[in-house]
């Protein structure tokens, strides 16, 4: 990714939280973005924001749950930006709920954005490199509900450890089209809507008393995590899980 040209991405999930932190760490890094979420009304903000004046930001609307709005957020990027350089996958549906009480809907509603979804946009982005002969790198966020057990989250936890796998079988099948594929597995980040979940004192000192370092993860330093992922300086890593949890995994 060393051209003259702006490097490119596309981030799902780019309205809020760890998708709008991500957009704008790599805007500030010199990437021209697509952005998408469920309604391009909701990225008037992010495309708006002073740190991406001088970049090209284009909103786009993706419904992970349909194939034809998958391949229609690739062509319409493409588009846009000529190229695109990096996927990060970020877009997804937690669930809070005990095992025997999920419903079947609920089941699908989630692994189909969370997963399914995020498979096949993935390779929809395969294509595009392979289209344009070029490499490129897909970063996807996963969690560290998807490495250890924890109650009450156990679909989430599912789709997430799948995104784990699903990120290790294609790094391998993809190394020889120079695609480099990897994740991300923060433990809660303290994006707005966590914020909310965690104003419960209790509920706040049982999280943090699981984490090591005493402190949770920011939407900024996942963001710059993808942007590692994506640099000259991550070259050789493909396949791998950044953990980004403060020691609880390994506690």
């Amino acid at each position: 990714m060393n051209d003259a040209r702006s490097r490119t991405a596309l981030v799902t999930g780019a309205s809020t939280g760890l998708g709008r932190a991500t957009a704008l760490a790599l805007g500030r890094a010199g990437f021209d973005l697509a952005v998408t979420d469920l309604d391009t009304k909701w990225l008037t903000d992010v495309v708006r924001d002073p740190q991406l004046t001088r970049r090209k930001v284009v909103p786009i609307a993706l419904e992970l749950r349909s194939e034809d709005s998958i391949a229609r957020s690739i062509e319409q990027a493409a588009q846009a930006l000529g190229t695109i350089d990096l996927l990060v996958n970020n877009a997804g549906r937690a669930l809070q709920k005990a095992a025997m009480d999920v419903t079947w809907a609920e089941w699908n509603d989630v692994i189909d954005i969370n997963l399914k979804g995020g498979f096949f946009l993935a390779t929809a982005f395969a294509r595009h490199c392979i289209d344009r002969k070029r490499g490129g790198a897909v970063v996807s966020i996963a969690s560290t509900h998807g490495l250890t057990g924890i109650a009450g989250r156990s679909v989430y936890g599912i789709s997430k450890g799948g995104i784990i796998q699903m990120t290790r079988m294609l790094a391998i099948e993809w190394a020889p089209l120079g695609i480099r594929v990897n994740a991300i597995a923060p433990a809660t980040v303290l994006t707005p809507s966590r914020e909310k979940m965690l104003s419960d004192p209790a509920a706040r000192a049982r999280m943090l008393a699981r984490i090591p370092l005493g402190r949770f993860p920011t939407a900024d330093e996942v963001a710059e995590a993808v942007c590692y992922l994506a640099s000259d300086a991550a070259r050789s890593i493909t396949g791998q899980t950044l953990v980004l949890d403060g020691g609880l995994t390994a506690a």
